[in-house]
């Protein structure tokens, strides 16, 4: 096994995760930085992200000095609609970016070889390969947090489509509420971890620091709370089926920051999805994902890894 590391670095709508990781997956010198966002810009945003990551590598560079040899490649994943073959951002409603070369000019900021991915796709490959998925052949991978998105994993291999599938987030739900994609009632109106936060704010008008205090309020039966969490719930389940319905994967790993709630989460959805499925379906297993906030990291570094011809593996 290869004793380097590379540099992997997770782009998400509110924070970028970066860190050095080896062979073995083990994360150092990680730090998370805000995601820069220039509003109503896209360009603008695009060319700071690409300046933040840039940076990042460079300072990763420097640390990984103390522990040689250095970096062999750089591994960077980001949401959206993205062309990986190509290495481009082709689009993302959250930061507001359109065909982006990513790769290119990440290769000539930092002069390392590039792998540029999907984060849930990523984050997908990296359950699957070192998380809850191992073992499985038919997985959907759904992480819950600023945006709601799932990556497939059928017969062993995973759907990319382009770089068009998954986007569960913008299924019409009949919430009624307009999306930033310019559609109206898409699932992450009333289910992704912002908008539940936002919802009860809004309904209680008592502010909350995210979706699982949300969760946190339901044992002690607050009405507003449970109201929230409800319609979050029934239109999540909704998505699944749907996912379950024409994916049919075994097994559904629910990931992002709302899997911080735990069975609270999977016994709602567990219970809804059971009343929405067949018996001409396929009903699948929920689980938290076993990598929890590191999944896209590591997914990052799994490219990074496959770019520098090297497979990534823990030990056991």
């Amino acid at each position: 096994m290869s004793t380097g590391q590379v540099i992997a670095c997770d782009v998400g709508g509110t924070g970028i995760k970066a860190g050095l990781v080896d062979a073995a997956g083990r994360v150092s010198h990680a730090v998370t930085v805000p995601t820069p966002v220039v509003s109503g810009d896209g360009d603008a945003t695009a060319t700071a992200v690409l300046d933040r990551v840039a940076g990042l590598a460079a300072d990763l560079s420097l640390a990984a000095r103390a522990q040689p040899p250095p970096p062999v490649a750089l591994g960077v994943v980001v949401p959206g609609l993205v062309d990986a073959a190509a290495g481009m951002a082709r689009y993302s409603e959250n930061l507001g970016w359109r065909d982006v070369p990513f790769a290119a000019r990440l290769a000539r900021a930092t002069t390392l070889p590039v792998a540029f991915g999907h984060d849930v796709r990523a984050a997908s490959a990296a359950e699957h390969q070192l998380g809850a998925a191992r073992g499985h052949r038919d997985v959907a991978f759904v992480p819950i947090g600023t945006g709601i998105a799932a990556a497939l994993v059928l017969d062993g291999r995973p759907v990319e489509a382009g770089g068009w599938a998954g986007e569960i987030g913008h299924i019409d739900v009949g919430s009624g509420l307009a999306c930033v994609c310019g559609a109206v009632g898409c699932l992450e109106t009333v289910a992704s971890a912002a908008a539940i936060a936002r919802h009860y704010t809004e309904r209680s008008g008592r502010p909350v620091r995210g979706a699982l205090d949300v969760a946190g309020r339901l044992d002690g039966g607050d009405p507003d709370a449970v109201a929230v969490w409800n319609e979050a719930a029934d239109a999540l389940a909704f998505a699944l089926a749907a996912v379950a319905a024409v994916a049919a994967p075994e097994l559904i790993v629910i990931g992002g920051g709302l899997s911080g709630a735990g069975d609270v989460l999977l016994d709602a959805l567990r219970t809804r999805l059971e009343t929405r499925l067949s018996v001409t379906q396929r009903h699948p297993r929920l689980s938290v994902a076993a990598l929890g906030d590191q999944a896209g990291l590591l997914g990052a570094a799994l490219l990074a890894w496959q770019r520098a011809g090297v497979t990534m593996r823990r030990p056991g």
